[in-house]
């Protein structure tokens, strides 16, 4: 499971902003918390590898998360009930219930977050790992999109400010990585997209993970056995259909592998005679249908609540899905009551559709294999709002089970490692399988900025030779506002139209931000004074932008160490 968001924290709060934070941590993060120490008190390993971004570990961990979302739940709490007075009022007195079932599940997390974790949500998932409950792994430090990075010292600053900033928060140093959208890059002379420059050796991705102790990430099925991608977002974003229908007829599927299957793990070397290689699970398709698919998947149940229809003022839902693409009018009031037995159905499908893929694998390849179920974190709960309830059945039914084992990619990796080195195409886990989403029309005004700055803060690190002081602290911050200017959620915000305007104004601000730092650190390199209203903006952007505070531009070179 990967858990991400960008860096909201000082960039606004509703609509866009620190609420993004504030709801995942209410119905995403701490209901999944909850339900692993669930399992954990019933001895069960859970078998979960769960990614926390970077840049999601700084957030959570910042005090002014703790004071801000403090605020959040008792708002939360005041519109349930002003909610419930006006149901009351009204004579609704079905929706008076449904407000008192969201006053009583906001205090259930308030209560978790506050007594029983003593509002430390990474500790509490560092306890549950350092039991071996579940492991943990990283990824890029911003989520850059890893492909379409114009150098190997983006690559090598994401990967190792992510393993610094793990071990920070959690106490060991990650073995594993989800790659940014599943999306790598193997090595080859590339050159910049839509571009004339000339194509240079770059090292594939596998070979940058190895160079910081990462002996494993995850990929899609396509990536690995051929086909068709399956496609994750396309459900979810309406206004990313139009857009891939434009480009639908020019995506032709790879061919498909029949030597490969996503049951087993592999090693991978994009280059012969490659010392530095990382192993690869790749998703399961059959598994992974299940859940995303808008169509056949469990969270399209008519009886689950609704993600869109809310109610104003305070944006609680009301409704269930009712009906395959229903409208909102259409929607029916939600009945909780009615859900547990629709979750006891859906885990039992599950877990046979676990059963049936082992069992015919084992069956065609005459050895036992396992099955990989990667999704979004923010799935379950925020997109799906049983799905931590869907997550525990699932996993004390598969615990219980005889012929199935629980294990970890970390765990499956040292108890049985790969006995093939295979190497790997291009490509990601979005709408195609490759860089369409963070690559289109729309996007692709972003990555001349990110090229710009990439190449100015090489020169800027040869300019600037043993910086201290207020020139490192200027270096530093450049470097810190080109990591938040990779990230790939300002394409991925744009092309889904979900928070096109906050997504460009962010990609703007960093872009601005790291230019007029640039200056600066090019006049204190050349012994020159800086105006008192570039001390003031370092000081300002500095406060603003204040995550990875153990940030190493050592890290930042195109040959590994």
């Amino acid at each position: 499971m990967h858990s991400h968001l960008p860096y909201v924290l000082n960039h606004g709060r509703w609509p866009h902003g620190t609420d993004w934070l504030h709801e995942a941590a209410l119905g995403c993060y701490l209901p999944l918390l909850r339900t692993i120490m669930k399992l954990d008190a019933k001895g069960i390993r859970s078998g979960v590898t769960l990614g926390v971004s970077p840049v999601l570990a700084e957030q959570l961990a910042d005090p002014s998360f703790h004071l801000e979302f403090r605020e959040y739940l008792k708002v939360r709490l005041d519109y349930a009930r002003q909610n419930q007075r006006e149901f009351i009022d009204q004579g609704q007195e079905e929706m008076a219930e449904l407000a008192q079932f969201w006053l009583d599940h906001i205090k259930g997390v308030r209560e978790f977050y506050e007594d029983t974790l003593g509002r430390d949500i990474l500790g509490g998932f560092r306890k549950l790992a350092q039991k071996k409950t579940l492991e943990l792994m990283t990824c890029a430090a911003t989520h850059g999109y890893f492909p379409l990075l114009s150098t190997d010292a983006s690559l090598r600053l994401q990967t190792a400010q992510a393993v610094r900033t793990h071990e920070r928060h959690f106490g060991e140093k990650p073995v594993g990585m989800w790659l940014p959208e599943c999306a790598y890059r193997p090595s080859y002379d590339w050159a910049p997209p839509n571009s004339r420059k000339k194509p240079i050796p770059r090292k594939g991705v596998e070979e940058i993970l190895a160079e910081f102790g990462i002996r494993f990430f995850i990929t899609d099925s396509h990536m690995l056995e051929g086909g068709e991608a399956i496609g994750t977002y396309l459900d979810r974003f309406k206004a990313l259909r139009g857009l891939w229908e434009r480009y639908e007829k020019g995506a032709l599927p790879k061919e498909k592998q029949a030597d490969r299957s996503t049951c087993f793990s592999y090693w991978v070397a994009s280059r012969e005679k490659q010392d530095a290689v990382a192993a690869v699970f790749a998703r399961d398709p059959e598994t992974a249908l299940t859940v995303w698919s808008a169509e056949v998947g469990y969270p399209g149940d008519g009886w689950y609540l609704d993600f869109h229809k809310k109610h104003f003022p305070g944006g609680l839902k009301y409704w269930r899905v009712t009906k395959a693409k229903s409208d909102l009018a259409e929607k029916e009031v939600y009945e909780p009551w009615r859900i547990e037995d629709r979750l006891n159905e859906n885990a039992d499908h599950f877990v046979s559709v676990v059963k049936k893929r082992l069992k015919a694998h084992l069956k065609a390849a005459g050895k036992p294999g396992h099955v990989t179920a990667p999704f979004d974190t923010e799935l379950f709960g925020h997109w799906w709002f049983e799905g931590p309830r869907f997550l525990e059945k699932v996993l004390n039914r598969l615990s219980g089970d005889p012929d199935i084992e629980l294990i970890s990619c970390g765990e499956k990796l040292r108890n049985d490692p790969p006995r093939e080195v295979i190497s790997l195409p291009e490509g990601s886990w979005g709408q195609g399988g490759f860089h369409w989403i963070w690559l289109n029309e729309d996007t692709e005004w972003t990555w001349p900025k990110i090229y710009e700055c990439e190449k100015i803060l090489g020169k800027l690190k040869r300019l600037a030779k043993e910086p201290k002081g207020v020139l490192k602290k200027a270096l530093d911050q450049a470097a810190r506002e080109l990591l938040l200017l990779q990230a790939s959620d300002w394409q991925f915000l744009i092309s889904t139209w979900s928070a096109r305007d906050y997504a460009e104004l962010r990609f703007s601000e960093h872009y601005s931000a790291f230019k007029r730092l640039a200056k600066i650190v090019s006049s204190l390199s050349e012994g020159k004074q800086v105006g008192q209203g570039d001390l003031f903006f370092l000081e300002e952007i500095s406060q603003r932008d204040s995550l990875f505070p153990d940030l190493d531009l050592n890290d930042w070179r195109d040959k590994g160490s």
